[in-house]
C-alpha cells in the first residue's frame, strides 16, 4: 500500500530556477478499482481515464463543481489505483492553508490542467522522501471520509502529531502547539 508511505514525504512544487514550494504529506487515503468509492470502479470513461493510467501521475479531478482533489496513479496501468493527497504542512505557513483537498490543491496552484502530469523536477511538481515515521504510534489509520461508499475501509492514514491533520478519529485531539509536530524545511536539490 502507497499511500501510508507517501506520510513524511515532501510534495515540491518548482517555482522559478532556485525557488520552491514544498510541503509534507501528513494526511493521505488509498482507493482502488475493486471497491465501490473508487473513481474507476464502473471501468474506464473519459473522466477517469487517467486514473487507469501510469503510475506516477497526478489524477486531479473536480469535487462538487467546486473543489480540485489531487491524486497520485499508483499500482499499474490499467488498473484504477490512486492515493488522494488529504493534507499537507508546510514550514512557516499557517498549519490549516493546505488542510483538506481543496485547500492544499489551491495552495499548490493544481488544478484539471495539471491531469496526467507526470511527477518529475522536469515537469515542476515532484515527490521526496522525507521523515520517516516508521513508529507505528506516530501514524493513524481509519477509514476514508467525505465517501458515501466503502466508508469502512480503513485506508486513511494521518501523521498523529501534526496540526495540519484535515479531520481526527474521534478521541485525538488536536496537539497543542508546544508539543506538536513541526515540518521540516525543504533543502532543494
Amino acid at each position: 500500500m502507497v499511500a501510508p508511505n507517501l506520510i513524511g514525504c515532501f510534495l515540491i512544487k518548482r517555482l522559478s530556477k532556485n525557488s520552491f514550494l514544498a510541503g509534507v504529506i501528513v494526511e493521505a487515503e488509498a482507493y482502488s478499482q475493486e471497491e465501490a468509492s473508487c473513481h474507476g470502479y464502473a471501468g474506464k470513461t473519459k473522466r477517469n481515464e487517467t486514473l487507469f493510467g501510469d503510475p506516477g501521475n497526478f489524477y486531479i479531478y473536480l469535487s462538487y463543481g467546486i473543489n480540485n482533489c489531487v491524486n497520485i496513479v499508483t499500482g499499474k496501468k490499467n488498473w484504477a489505483n490512486g492515493v488522494l493527497l488529504r493534507s499537507i504542512a508546510i514550514k512557516g505557513e499557517n498549519e490549516r492553508i493546505a488542510s483538506g483537498p481543496g485547500l492544499l490543491a489551491k495552495k499548490f496552484g493544481l488544478n484539471r490542467n495539471f491531469d496526467n502530469l507526470s511527477l518529475s523536477p522536469e515537469n515542476g511538481f515532484w515527490l521526496t522522501e522525507g521523515e520517516n515515521f516508521k513508529e507505528k504510534a506516530n501514524i493513524v489509520q481509519t477509514t476514508r471520509i467525505g465517501i458515501s461508499q466503502a466508508k469502512d475501509i480503513p485506508w486513511r492514514w494521518y501523521l498523529k502529531g501534526s496540526r495540519s491533520v484535515s479531520k481526527r478519529v474521534k478521541g485525538d485531539r488536536i496537539p497543542p502547539r508546544n508539543k506538536c509536530w513541526s515540518p521540516p524545511t525543504f533543502e532543494g536539490l
